[in-house]
């Protein structure tokens, strides 16, 4: 496989490197869901999308594919195999006489080849035989200690490309950023100070859990193009004691008396934006929800999504005289029974 056909499956399923299986399970679900072919007919993008999810999964799903997978990169398959008779795979490619059949393994052939690469660099032309891990895994913790100069960032935590010294040719970096629901929806400012270098981030208005955040050009040294790779930053979101997502809805829960449900109400209900006035309909259930249109969260490409309110009917514990006499008044002269229906329930 060519390096420009190197397909990251982690940043397909848009999860971390140090992704659970779980959370490598549930990105999944919702990635095949999002691109399925039944939800996108005729859409060759997503079906395009689609069999890149699958392939993902198929690979990450499998603790053994994962491992090689990690530490070899893009010659994953390749490796712990040993070299065929007669040379790389058998097929008939020129490989100008070389001779790889001296190699018990793909592990030796690359661990040779970087080495070579190594001692070049050291200043020792052709010089003698040293041996490097090849690893493309971002499972190590470097030694870089990424810290907040404003507020509310302790949550930032970083893997990247180097594991322990070992030659690599991601130079990329992973890290985890903490936001208040406020800074995910206005959008912030953060100053990042990576190892001796402070840089700015800006975060866009709209970040959620799951949002990846791309910082070109901040990532670790590659050493052999002497480019540096990128910073992506995954979100996420300290709990809110009120809000929470629904895909990309907000939902919340509301609490209604009983004489609301039953006669039908306006309460003010809490958005992103303050608080609405919000009609409630009689007779509405427990468990139902009213739809805010456009009072959710950002959308990337602009516009906003929904605010669901969830319906709960509250029973009050503690109540006056008063209210017990009318309470007792109202059950003597009860028409509806919502239980009339369990009299035909048999097995």
């Amino acid at each position: 496989m060519a390096a420009t056909d190197f397909k990251d499956y982690y940043a397909i399923l848009g999860v971390s490197k140090t992704a659970s299986a779980d959370e490598i399970k549930k990105s999944f679900r919702r990635l095949a869901r999002k691109y399925h072919p039944d939800m996108n007919p005729g859409n060759k993008q997503a079906e395009a999308s689609f069999k890149e999810v699958n392939e993902a999964y198929e690979v990450l799903s499998d603790p053994e594919k994962r491992q090689k997978y990690d530490q070899f990169g893009q010659y994953w398959k390749q490796a712990g195999q040993g070299w065929p008779a007669g040379g790389a795979a058998g097929a008939n490619v020129d490989f100008n006489g070389f001779d790889f059949n001296q190699y018990g393994s793909f592990d030796e052939f690359i661990n040779e080849l970087l080495g070579r690469f190594g001692t070049a660099a050291a200043g020792s032309p052709g010089g003698s035989r040293k041996t490097y891990t090849y690893r493309t895994s971002t499972g190590g913790k470097t030694g870089f200690n990424v810290n907040d100069f404003g507020s509310g960032f302790g949550g930032f935590s970083e893997t990247s490309g180097f594991d322990n010294g070992a030659a690599t040719t991601n130079a990329d970096r992973e890290a985890t950023i903490s936001l208040s629901w406020s800074e995910a929806f206005h959008g912030t400012q953060k100053r990042l100070n990576l190892g001796n270098e402070a840089i700015e981030v800006r975060i866009p208005p709209g970040a959620k859990p799951g949002s990846r955040i791309r910082v070109r050009g901040k990532g670790q040294l590659n050493p052999y193009n002497k480019q540096r790779g990128d910073l992506y930053l995954n979100v996420e979101l300290k709990p809110h004691g009120f809000f929470q997502f629904d895909g990309d809805n907000l939902l919340c829960e509301v609490q209604v008396m009983p004489d609301e449900a039953v006669l039908g109400a306006s309460i003010d209900v809490p958005t992103p934006d303050g608080m609405v006035s919000v009609h409630i309909p009689a007779g509405i259930r427990s468990g139902q929800s009213l739809r805010l249109r456009e009072k959710g969260w950002p959308k990337p490409k602009g516009g906003r999504s929904d605010q669901l309110v969830r319906i709960a009917i509250a029973t009050p514990k503690d109540i006056t005289p008063v209210e017990r006499e009318y309470y007792e008044k109202i059950r003597a002269n009860r028409s509806f029974n919502p239980r009339s229906h369990l009299s035909q329930v048999k097995l």
